[in-house]
């Protein structure tokens, strides 16, 4: 079942070599979180559909293909479904892949899982540590490797995190799996892990490091442009400090920052960075959303609905990256657009449109409909003349006609919207009404005195729904007439949280409100002692104040920029220039896109300084800069790729530290490509890119449509010519 094997490494330590130790992995199959509410107070979250198939499902797949042999599936919220689900699928029946469950209704946190998972001693030697949340494609071989290496090396080396490089947004400073900006601290050489901050920790502007962290460490770099993706190879030891530290509760929070700053025991993390492998965590409806496009594009291959086949459905992979499964009906005049998936026995009506969406199995969707960026699950009923944009549509909904979804909407299973009804933006709406308490997020999703469901929390999701309707809901309700279902009020500072975490795209009044606070933030940072949203240590404060608008780069990027500074005042030849910036690209082990970036950045940043009265004669200082220097950039720019970055540099410069460019980008744009700077292939490329961004990653690119259309068209004009 799922994916090709791929070989991993599953024996003993060198003194027991005959002793075959099979790779084991603790799957957790519950969040201990309530991010996904309300759908998960009807249904454990590993069981949700991504693009159609359950969640824990692409998680098993994985841990089969990379060679893991016995999987403990820890179960807690709703833990009879899952069980159930497991028990009835083809996971119990894997030749050479066990799975087991360990059921305990009582554990509140992942600290109370490893704590159960202990006392039943099942784990017999180095464990994968996952959760049922997790889409990945990634070879074990070398990571585990890497652990047993330097366990035999050392025997305080107890964990190793997977990590990935993924840039966060300038603006709002979250990746675009919608989880704050992380900063980690690691040894260069060791790969060991020395600090571990996520925004919780410096939402106050400031970033702690111990004197005697830089004491120990004479090499230490600081990363912001990293992921955490969840995936922990860990020794049995791991389990034991879990059972000895009860405080321990959170994996990250409270075991890793626990033990990072434990000088007693002295036990060591390290980390392993994946690369072209892909590994993502489903932590908020954002990431449910990047994710579900990731597989669509094929990021996770083998991972991809054409090869997640499960049950008695296949689903087929068709031209512009629209996936079918059997027995659809369409109607001619129905369009179903690029990127977009139609599940079993699905019916879609008359001019009804649908748009990089995924529409589960056995929906109805009459005519003139509407459906763009949703996830549609099985058995909606979708009248003529709806609207819907990006929203999450859950088991059994019926949507009345002419009812409209607004961007952001999220609607429990069996709730029924009255006819041209409109939901407001960002509404959670269930059957179930919203528990009078909030749960922190380590509580359970069961474990709330006040839900409707403690009492049958393992019934489906279903069966206690229609119940509730019919007790609950009259003619007329919260959602129009005929509708059913609670619209659940927003809770104090829920509404940022909603925006930041929905599957609907981020606004660009959102952005420019981001922004307007991050300039009002550092407004009031004057000390060395602060951080910046930019995520890089601020200089002491006897530092010039010209290098306070430079933090957010790192060492290369300003030693460029000295050097470029000091070829214009002391009038240095180009090539002494370019000798001189391919020295600092080896001394910082950087690539040429780097130094293709790092100069134009320079470049243009002279050129805002240099005196300008106007929009012109700031135009006419970028033209007298790259006029002289034009040799010396596009000696960095022989690829797309180098061409790409330093457009991308010019989006983050009109952003963050030269917004004076921003209304000029297009005009400039043209004109890198009038002098051979850019090319046609490389701009296209850059709004090919952007396709799937959200709105506020594609103002630029808007922006340049006329140009982008111009570039798009001219060779058909230059081929009517010579015919």
């Amino acid at each position: 079942m799922g994916a090709p094997k791929k070989s991993a490494a599953r024996v003993s330590e060198d003194h027991d070599d005959l002793v075959r130790v099979p790779l084991q992995a603790i799957l957790i199959a519950d969040s201990f979180t309530t991010k996904f509410r309300p759908i998960t107070l009807e249904r454990p979250k590993v069981l949700l559909p991504l693009v159609n198939v359950p969640m824990i499902n692409y998680t098993l797949t994985w841990l089969e293909s990379a060679g893991v042999e016995e999987v403990f599936v820890f179960c807690c919220a709703h833990a009879k479904q899952v069980i159930n689900y497991l028990e009835k699928s083809e996971w119990f029946s894997q030749p050479n892949f066990t799975v087991t469950t360990i059921e305990s209704q009582n554990s509140v946190s992942a600290g109370d899982a490893l704590r159960v998972v202990y006392e039943r001693n099942v784990i017999q030697g180095d464990f994968v540590l996952i959760s049922g949340d997790t889409v990945s494609n990634m070879s074990l071989t070398q990571a585990l490797l890497e652990h047993k290496e330097r366990k035999k090396k050392d025997s305080n080396a107890v964990m190793t995190m997977v990590i990935k490089r993924s840039k966060t947004h300038p603006a709002i400073h979250q990746s675009r799996l919608g989880t704050d900006e992380l900063f980690m601290a690691i040894d260069p050489n060791t790969k060991q892990l020395l600090s571990y901050e996520d925004k919780a920790d410096y939402s106050k502007g400031t970033l702690h490091l111990e004197n005697s962290l830089l004491a120990d460490n004479p090499s230490l770099s600081l990363h912001h442009d990293k992921q955490d993706c969840y995936i922990d190879i860990c020794s049995p030891e791991v389990l034991t400090l879990f059972t000895d530290n009860f405080d321990y509760q959170h994996l990250r929070r409270h075991f890793v920052k626990g033990l990072l700053v434990d000088d007693i025991m002295g036990y060591k993390i390290f980390v392993h960075e994946i690369r072209s492998d892909y590994a993502a965590r489903i932590d908020n409806f954002r990431s449910y959303d990047a994710v579900s496009k990731d597989i669509i594009h094929r990021w996770t291959y083998p991972l991809v609905p054409d090869v997640m086949n499960f049950g008695n459905t296949a689903t087929k992979l068709e031209r512009q990256g629209i996936y079918r499964a059997s027995e659809i009906s369409q109607s001619q005049s129905a369009v179903v657009g690029p990127f977009s998936v139609i599940g079993s026995g699905t019916k879609i009506g008359n001019n009804s449109n649908i748009l990089k969406s995924v529409v589960g199995g056995g929906c109805k969707i009459g005519s003139n409909v509407h459906i763009e960026g949703c996830y549609i699950w099985d058995n909606v009923t979708i009248e003529d003349g709806c609207e819907l944009r990006h929203a999450i549509v859950c088991d059994g909904v019926i949507m009345k006609s002419g009812s409209v979804l607004e961007p952001g909407v999220v609607l429990s299973f069996k709730v029924t919207v009255g006819q041209e009804f409109v939901v407001p933006p960002y509404s959670q709406v269930s059957l179930l009404q919203q528990p009078i308490e909030e749960d922190s997020d380590e509580e359970l999703e069961y474990a709330d005195s006040t839900s409707v469901i403690t009492s049958t929390v393992d019934k489906s999701d279903g069966e206690y729904a229609s119940e509730l309707s019919d007790a609950h809901f009259n003619s007329t309700s919260e959602l129009g007439f005929g509708g059913v279902g609670y619209v659940w009020p927003k809770c104090e500072g829920g509404l940022e949280e909603e925006w930041r975490h929905s599957v609907a795209p981020i606004t660009e009044d959102k952005i420019l409100e981001a922004v307007k606070a991050m300039e009002n933030e550092l407004e009031l940072i004057h000390d060395g002692n602060t951080l910046p949203p930019s995520g890089e240590l601020i200089p002491n404060s006897n530092d010039s104040d010209d290098d306070d608008n430079d933090d957010s780069r790192d060492d290369f990027d300003k030693e460029v920029e000295a050097t470029f500074l000091r070829a214009v005042h002391e009038n240095i030849q180009d090539v002494h220039l370019t000798l001189e910036i391919n020295s600092l690209k080896l001394s910082y082990n950087k690539i040429t896109a780097d130094c293709a970036g790092a100069l134009f950045y320079a470049m243009m940043k002279y050129a805002v300084e240099m005196p300008h009265s106007s929009a012109d004669s700031l135009i006419q200082n970028v033209n007298a800069i790259l006029t002289k220097w034009k040799k010396v950039l596009k000696s960095y720019l022989n690829d797309m790729d180098e061409q790409i970055e330093v457009i991308l540099k010019f989006e983050e410069m009109c952003l963050e530290s030269a917004k004076e460019f921003a209304p000029l980008f297009t005009k400039i744009l043209h004109y890198l490509y009038n002098e051979d700077i850019i090319e046609e292939d490389a701009i296209l490329s850059w709004e090919d890119e952007k396709k799937d961004a959200d709105e506020s990653d594609k103002v630029f690119v808007n922006q340049a449509q006329k140009l982008i259309q111009w570039l798009k068209e001219a060779p058909e004009e230059d081929d009517d010519e010579e015919e």
